[in-house]
């Protein structure tokens, strides 16, 4: 059995492009100790589709992408533009505020590693 490595949590909670968003799912992945291919399978979607998924380097049908955050323990939240700095601060424990520049609703993501 291939050792899997716990990469990082995103420090940020903002989910602003596909990158962002793999990065949390590829996060969630590895801290639950499963390996592409194991969580491909367990997904039942293809081992390229989660990697793609994960490194946004291809088109991946929102339906996947949504099923394997929850699947995999990420949570995402749509919250208006007015209310993503007080999302995010909340979400970060902090009242600091850091600048976005992206306009419309918002995603934020939430890892929780160790959930299969």
């Amino acid at each position: 059995m291939r050792r899997v490595t716990p990469t990082p949590r995103p420090a940020d909670p903002l989910v602003s492009d596909a990158v962002a968003f793999g990065v949390a799912v590829r996060a969630a992945r590895t801290a639950s100790g499963l390996t592409l291919a194991d969580a491909a399978a367990a997904l039942g979607i293809a081992k390229q589709t989660l990697s793609d998924l994960e490194t946004a380097r291809a088109s991946v049908g929102l339906a996947t992408a949504l099923k394997a955050a929850r699947e995999l323990g990420v949570t995402i939240f749509a919250v208006p533009s007015s209310e993503r700095e007080p999302a995010r601060r909340a979400l970060l424990g902090t009242g600091a505020s850091a600048e976005s520049d992206n306009a419309g609703v918002s995603g934020a993501a939430s890892t929780q590693p160790g959930r299969p």
